[in-house]
């Protein structure tokens, strides 16, 4: 989906890649995660090994926490300093922060519109299995560490169910979109 609100014109945050680099060796909160965890959550060659970090995080709610006091900050404050960026070129689109745990980390509040995507628990698993390799009850605790949907939903300004086909997807991310735009251009540009 942030590909397709690219190809409309939309400027996209993603709090993935985010943390992405804000881990990368050297980072600050790389140097605090290897305090944290010790050499064996770091491949040979200095990158985070993910997969192991995870497998401990997701296991232990007190080393996920102490994952979150590391990380989400230094991701807050590069999604900040986008956020400026993007400001400071006088950018009069649509602003989307691809965060998925921007409920989970107060975010919610810093933002215009919330829209959530949406889909079935078994999708959601059965995704996160196929993107990740996980294990089913690897992924079932990933799972369990965020916020319900069902509870974001209840939350958002729009929803977008993603469980249909694709093309689905694609048409309810253009709705979504189109509606956003006539809102944003009807306040004289916004966030």
């Amino acid at each position: 989906m942030s590909r397709q609100l690219r190809a409309l014109g939309c400027e996209v945050i993603d709090a993935d890649q985010l943390a992405r680099e804000v881990v990368a060796p050297g980072e600050p909160a790389w140097q605090a995660i290897l305090e944290a965890f010790g050499r064996e959550v770091v491949h040979p060659g200095g990158a985070l090994d993910r997969k192991r970090l995870g497998a401990i995080v997701f296991a232990d709610p007190a080393a996920r926490q102490r994952l979150e006091a590391i990380v989400h900050p230094a991701v807050h404050a590069r999604r900040q300093a986008r956020l400026r960026a993007v400001t400071d070129h006088a950018f009069d689109g649509l602003v989307v922060l691809d965060t998925p745990l921007l409920v989970e980390v107060g975010g919610a509040a810093e933002v215009d519109r919330l829209v959530v995507v949406y889909a079935d628990r078994a999708d959601q698993l059965a995704r996160l299995r196929a993107r990740d390799g996980l294990d089913g009850l690897e992924a079932e605790r990933r799972l369990a560490s965020q916020m319900p949907l069902a509870d974001k939903v209840r939350l958002a300004h729009y929803v977008i169910d993603n469980s249909g086909s694709p093309e689905e997807t694609a048409a309810q991310v253009r709705a979504v979109h189109a509606a956003l735009l006539a809102e944003h251009r009807g306040h004289g540009g916004g966030r």
